[in-house]
């Protein structure tokens, strides 16, 4: 199975953990004091929210959720045989989550992750104290030329 994955920065988590669980009539699956998700069956989407994005509110990235490595090499060749530039992070931890990824960037900058998820951490990303400020981390989008894509942030965790 494959599953759509947003992920949106917020500036008031709570109100919209209350607006997004009432829109999608299902409470989240995660909660963090920084970050929430919901895995809908239908629509097959992750759907994950957070307050880092360091004053920048609105889409962070979108992706692709697969089930198995098979569906995430197929994906990772098909974006390799269509001459896309891709950024191979293989395994990594962000989001609260062990997983295997890899990314492409779509003309306008927008990052797409294209990831197998392998199991849960307990932080957002490895080597983060449990109690680290949001506004020392961001999201894990990558760094393309030295510079991460997408929105502006002072660093990237992946």
């Amino acid at each position: 199975m494959k599953r759509f994955h947003v992920h949106v920065h917020v500036t008031d988590l709570a109100q919209n953990i209350a607006f997004y669980s009432k829109m999608f009539g299902a409470e989240p699956a995660r909660v963090e004091s920084d970050y929430a998700k919901w895995m809908l069956d239908d629509p097959a989407v992750n759907f994950a929210i957070s307050t880092r994005g360091h004053g920048h509110t609105g889409v962070d990235h979108l992706g692709i959720q697969v089930d198995n490595a098979q569906d995430l090499q197929a994906m990772k060749a098909q974006a390799q045989a269509a001459d896309l530039s891709l950024i191979d992070e293989g395994a990594t931890t962000c989001c609260y989550a062990k997983s295997d990824k890899h990314w492409i960037v779509d003309p306008q900058g927008l990052p797409w992750e294209h990831f197998q998820t392998l199991g849960s951490i307990p932080v957002f990303r490895e080597g983060e104290p449990v109690a680290a400020s949001a506004e020392a981390n961001a999201c894990c989008t990558p760094k393309v030329t030295g510079k991460p894509v997408g929105i502006p942030v002072k660093s990237s965790c992946c």
